[in-house]
């Protein structure tokens, strides 16, 4: 039935049911999707969820080409630049979107977080990464005085939360009117199969926004995420199917790695690999995953044992990037741009926001955006 047919036979029989006219009435008005744009798009993890979660994406900026790719499969309908962040006016947005300064509800991104990261080196120190990437943050506030959006979310490492950038950051939106608020919080908590910690900042222009907590009694295990899905190989999904390159010797220590997870450290020592025997770090790398738990973070690496625990918890190999892909909570028929190979691939995938996890963390943000 129609909007209009239904709504004139309400209008018809309002007095004997004028509950029904409200309820109708009130419907309409929360059938009203808020706009957003995805700053830093990447591959959509970040543009899905905040679909799942009832906003409607309008424009992304991404300048990785097989992000780009990846992205315009799934959401053609959102306007995309394929340029460095950098080189976008705030003027070409608006006038490419049609947005008059206020009309946009949420901005919303990820700056890349490598330069908020650190690696640890075999002497257990760490290294930042990219120094020059930790001013990409402010471009966010660039956005955010040419559109002045009713809201700005940011999701980034935790690792952000004792950098001095985000105490700048905040400062400035409150400048500009802004309620600020950030936490950092376990994507596990929210419905995601792995342990995921990550920074989630929020400003609102006119009331603070409450931000979850989630619910560590309801955490999907990897068995649910990934236990159905048949042996690679021959199963028709290329993001399944491609096959692993291992030496005699590396395919002879996994094999050995115990079942449901198991590790390297399970194993003598004459069974370990030489590198492995030198060192008192990397302990979780040649390890299995566990059914019945949560996966460790799934990072650009996972489809390589030596980055990880990314062992398949019985099946002698890594994770497959359709696995690594569902336990990032990204629908099964999501593809990811295959042009380059597995690695380039593994990168979009690890990169990418779990969409699972944005939806529940944007859910009360969409809701309080529509009235």
């Amino acid at each position: 039935m129609s909007l209009s047919v239904g709504y004139h036979h309400d209008r018809a029989n309002e007095r004997a049911h004028p509950s029904r006219v409200i309820l109708l009435n009130m419907d309409r008005r929360t059938r009203r999707r808020p706009t957003a744009i995805d700053l830093y798009s990447g591959a959509g993890g970040l543009t899905l969820g905040l679909r799942w979660a009832g906003f409607r994406i309008i424009g992304a900026i991404e300048n990785e080409p097989l992000a780009v790719k990846t992205y315009r499969l799934h959401h053609p309908a959102t306007v995309m630049w394929e340029k460095d962040i950098r080189s976008v006016t705030v003027a070409a947005v608006k006038r490419r979107l049609r947005l008059r300064v206020g009309q946009l509800d949420l901005l919303a991104g990820c700056p890349p977080c490598q330069g908020f990261s650190s690696i640890r080196t075999r002497n257990g120190g760490s290294v930042v990464r990219d120094k020059s990437e930790k001013d990409l943050l402010f471009e966010f506030i660039r956005f955010v005085r040419g559109l002045r959006p009713r809201a700005v979310m940011m999701e980034n490492v935790p690792r952000l939360a004792a950098d001095k950038r985000i105490h700048q950051f905040s400062a400035s939106l409150r400048k500009l009117g802004y309620h600020t608020r950030y936490i950092v919080l376990n994507a596990a908590n929210f419905g995601v199969p792995q342990r995921r910690r990550r920074l989630i900042f929020m400003a609102t222009r006119h009331k603070a926004v409450p931000l979850p907590g989630g619910n560590k009694a309801h955490l999907v295990t990897l068995r649910k995420a990934i236990g159905r899905l048949p042996r690679p190989g021959n199963t028709g999904d290329p993001m399944h199917d491609m096959r692993e390159s291992r030496t005699q010797r590396v395919a002879r220590l996994i094999r050995k790695i115990p079942r449901n997870g198991g590790g390297r450290l399970s194993l003598r020592k004459n069974q370990q690999l030489a590198c492995h025997r030198r060192t008192n770090g990397f302990k979780d790398v040649y390890g299995r995953m566990s059914w019945d738990t949560v996966a460790p973070t799934i990072t650009c690496g996972f489809v390589n044992p030596s980055k990880g625990r990314f062992l398949h918890p019985v099946q002698n190999r890594a994770i497959t990037l359709r696995e690594g892909a569902l336990i990032q909570t990204f629908p099964r028929y999501y593809m990811f741009a295959l042009d380059r190979g597995k690695f380039p691939a593994a990168g979009l995938i690890g990169n990418a926001l779990p969409p699972k996890f944005i939806k529940k963390v944007a859910a009360p943000l969409a809701r309080q955006l529509r009235t």
